[in-house]
């Protein structure tokens, strides 16, 4: 019997994402109003008329390039064994964060839950990693690489679909709420 389930998490823009936003439009607004007043107050530079019009237009065309990149997505693929974690940028673009054999993962546990644990490296595909109750952490080594941490956001069926291959006390004390507390 094969598995295969996937889920999309649309990731929620930061305050960072906003203010890039808003300082895209002002320089929007800000440089070709700037080159059409050098323009007005030097009669001889007439071609400033163009420039700005040329910088209005890619103005314009930078707005919605940062918006629609902003627009990004992550998708958890449960394929069999495999957790396949995969970056979505402006439903164009995939990007492969992560491939991750779910026999090899240590510790999962919501994040609120974690504690503190020491990792070489963060793969954070998680909607709001502000939103800490509805995060999971797992905790899982690479040969040659150490100890690594993924924050997402599964659902239940991708939780029920990890479950068969998770080893035994993560399994007791994620869903049964029974085994070692941390």
């Amino acid at each position: 019997m094969d598995i295969f389930i996937e889920q999309i998490v649309k990731r929620k823009r930061t305050l960072r994402d906003k203010l890039i936003f808003v300082l895209v439009i002002v320089l929007t607004i800000f440089v070709p109003a700037t080159v059409f007043m050098l323009a007005l107050n030097n009669l001889i530079l007439h071609y400033f008329v163009i420039l700005g019009l040329f910088a209005f237009f890619m103005g314009i065309w930078l707005v919605w390039f940062v918006r629609s990149h902003q627009n990004s997505e992550y998708e958890y693929q449960m394929v069999q064994d495999t957790l396949v974690v995969s970056k979505i940028i402006a439903k164009r673009k995939r990007k492969e964060l992560l491939k991750l054999d779910v026999h090899n993962i240590d510790r999962l546990e919501t994040f609120d839950k974690m504690g503190d644990v020491k990792v070489v490296k963060v793969i954070e595909a998680a909607a709001d990693m502000n939103d800490e109750k509805n995060i999971y952490c797992a905790i899982f080594s690479i040969a040659g690489g150490g100890k690594r941490a993924l924050f997402f956001n599964p659902n239940e069926k991708v939780m029920n679909a990890m479950k068969p291959y998770l080893k035994k006390e993560i399994v007791l004390e994620l869903f049964y709420h029974r085994g070692v507390n941390r």
